[in-house]
């Protein structure tokens, strides 16, 4: 296939597995797309219960994927974040801010959508968009 070289699969073994038929992340040449990342804890398959332990462990998961990449999280663009309740966006944005406190110049562009369940009954999972020249 002539594409294959162009794009290429991402997996490291300190993020959660694919739970389906999909890539941890996949690269190009200038972008990096992220696939939505749960939070479970990679060694032990726990889950933390507060939405803030959740946030920070679904960021921990995607700074492991860029990791094994030449990207960094400076390079983040944009973040979509799904959460099965809006009304604990303060403690997301807390926790938020806290992981992408001196990385970033600016915060990357962002989404945060409600949904009414994500997989293994997590309150949170996030996929990120990250570019570089």
């Amino acid at each position: 296939m002539k594409n294959k070289k162009y794009i290429m699969k991402i997996y490291t073994k300190k993020a959660p597995k694919p739970i389906g038929p999909y890539s941890q992340a996949i690269k190009t040449k200038n972008l990096l797309m992220i696939s939505g990342q749960i939070p479970i804890h990679v060694n032990s398959k726990k889950i933390p219960k507060k939405i803030y332990d959740q946030t920070i462990l679904v960021l921990n998961n995607i700074k492991e994927i860029i990791k094994k990449t030449d990207f960094k999280i400076k390079n983040i663009i944009k973040t979509t974040i799904f959460t099965t309740n809006l009304n604990k966006i303060k403690i997301i944005n807390s926790a938020y801010k806290k992981f992408f406190k001196n990385k970033l110049l600016i915060f990357p562009a962002r989404s945060c959508i409600e949904v009414s369940k994500l997989p293994k009954n997590v309150k949170i999972e996030i996929e990120a968009i990250v570019y570089k020249k």
